[in-house]
């Protein structure tokens, strides 16, 4: 059973920064694409970043490219997403998402609130 667990979520001032973690158990994680994944309220899925079995080849929307780094660690199973100069419209639930893209299973996800 594929299981992702999502931490490091929070409330941090615009400007601020965040680590969120993934741990992940269930399925071949080193050989697996992994991606972020978020949700604001009302709204449908975002898929912001991705990385590569490897660890080499990266995927960035947009919204987020030159401010969010996303890397793995594969001895620990575990993804992160370095998220820096946040700001009020990156509010959302995050989900770390088995493969690439956002069709995979998911975790529970973490609530990242930007706000002064």
């Amino acid at each position: 059973e594929v299981q992702l667990v999502e931490s490091g979520g929070g409330l941090v001032h615009p400007g601020g920064s965040l680590r969120l973690s993934c741990a992940a158990s269930g399925f071949s994680f080193g050989s697996s694409d992994l991606s972020w994944v978020r949700q604001a309220p009302g709204e449908g899925p975002d898929w912001i970043s991705a990385i590569a079995s490897g660890g080499v080849v990266k995927y960035y929307d947009d919204s987020v490219r030159g401010r969010f780094a996303i890397s793995r660690d594969n001895a620990k199973n575990t993804l992160y997403l370095q998220m820096n100069s946040l700001k009020p419209g990156d509010t959302a639930v995050y989900y770390c998402v088995e493969g690439w893209g956002h069709f995979g299973s998911r975790g529970q996800g973490a609530q990242v609130t930007v706000s002064s």
